[in-house]
């Protein structure tokens, strides 16, 4: 069994997205956790540019050989960029889930509170 990872500068909620904060910008992907607990992702279905979410609403969803999972928001925010290399290669979640596997960038328009830090997120995923 491969060693999960746990990117210690991510912020993590219970869904399995991380979020990267930069500033007001946000990058938003889903775990490691996830995409092992997915298996081989076959879709990714985005939204647009432009599109704006509230926190813990579905802003998209991952499709593998096992199962659906929605995507949902871990906090307030506008897309300003989606990652559509993952249409034409949506395996890049499993492959990197935390670089070239990124799903959207947002304007951080909330407050990112009641996340996970890495130990909260790995003790979580360790409990399941």
């Amino acid at each position: 069994m491969a060693t999960l990872q746990y990117p210690s500068h991510l912020w993590y909620q219970h869904s399995d997205e991380w979020l990267l904060v930069e500033g007001d910008q946000g990058t938003i992907g889903v775990s490691d956790y996830a995409q092992d607990a997915l298996n081989d992702v076959v879709f990714v279905e985005l939204p647009e540019v432009g599109d704006k979410f509230k926190k813990g609403t579905v802003f998209g969803t991952v499709e593998s050989v096992k199962a659906a999972a929605d995507l949902k928001m871990p906090v307030d925010g506008e897309v300003v960029a989606v990652n559509s290399e993952l249409e034409a290669t949506p395996e890049t979640i499993n492959a990197q889930p935390y670089t070239g596997g990124w799903i959207i960038k947002i304007k951080v328009t909330g407050v990112v509170e009641a996340l996970m830090n890495a130990d909260e997120y790995r003790a979580f995923c360790e409990s399941r």
